[in-house]
């Protein structure tokens, strides 16, 4: 974080590029008081798209800014960066609550999507390009935003997370909270996952999140079966079946599961892997289509 901020101080002073991570405070409802902060490159597209970058537990939005290499994508392809940061829950999001778990019912979820809102209006974005992206507390936090608000995002891309509605009703919803059911490897059905995602937005017919899940196979903190549920879950809600694995991609270590034509579903599971799985910017944006 530091390092930006100098190289874009002495940017500036040179009259050069000084685009740099800023806070804003009145984005609208805010119902958990969450901070948003954006990264709005100095060569904006005309009808930029929105990512949500969201971090892990114990993290900031500054923190995650400086977590990826997205910023520097950005400054290429001139789309925005929204980064949310939670101070409640030891910076955890509150992937457990009712109010997340729910269309327009509150918690950090609608938030978030205040942020998006916000960020369209000022800077004329294109609300068909809204994507989001999170380690670990922000993966899960992924998948709640894209069941929870269908209507906002596009896709989405979850590192180390969990299902949407895993920890629903858990009295924590941190990795060392007491239950830990969900971060174990909490087992559903496919359909009952995808009642998860369908019940939380209750009558909505519109398209679904296209989702890119990822994952350690070493991952002992948030197991890999939480990710094979998560892909169950969004298989079932976008209807579309495992077609093939695919060794060695993006790099050796990896193994791809292609859903229909690779399109709406892909998962990647990484041997010796840990949490939490490295972001892997250039798949994310492919498959974003950015």
């Amino acid at each position: 974080m530091l390092a930006r901020t100098v190289l874009a101080l002495a940017a500036a002073a040179v009259g050069g590029m000084c685009a740099s991570l800023q806070q804003v405070t009145n984005f609208g409802n805010n119902p958990t008081k969450i901070n948003m902060y954006i990264y709005v490159p100095d060569k904006l597209a005309a009808k930029p798209a929105v990512i949500v970058a969201l971090h892990p537990c114990g993290g900031t939005g500054p923190q995650w800014y400086s977590g990826t290499k997205l910023p520097s994508y950005a400054d290429k392809s001139g789309f925005i960066l929204i980064y949310p940061g939670t101070p409640n829950y030891s910076n955890c999001w509150d992937v457990n609550a009712a109010t997340s778990l729910t269309h327009l019912g509150g918690g950090d979820a609608l938030g978030i999507v205040n942020m998006v809102n916000y960020t369209l209006t000022k800077y004329s974005a294109d609300a068909s390009r809204v994507y989001a992206m999170g380690s670990s507390s922000g993966a899960m936090m992924t998948n709640v935003l894209a069941g929870s608000y269908p209507d906002v995002f596009e896709a989405g891309a979850a590192y180390s997370g969990v299902a949407h509605a895993c920890f629903a009703g858990a009295a924590g919803n941190t990795p060392f909270a007491a239950n830990q059911t969900c971060a174990q490897g909490l087992q559903h059905t496919p359909q009952e996952w995808g009642n998860f995602v369908r019940n939380s937005y209750p009558g909505y017919t519109g398209r679904r999140p296209r989702m890119q899940i990822i994952h350690g196979l070493a991952d002992t903190l948030v197991r890999p079966q939480c990710a094979y549920e998560a892909l169950k879950q969004w298989s079932n809600v976008l209807d579309v079946p495992l077609s093939k694995n695919v060794t060695g991609v993006p790099s050796a270590a990896y193994t791809q599961m292609i859903y229909g034509d690779g399109t709406k579903l892909m998962g990647f599971f990484g041997k010796g892997v840990g949490h939490t799985a490295p972001v892997n910017e250039v798949e994310m944006l492919k498959f974003f289509g950015l």
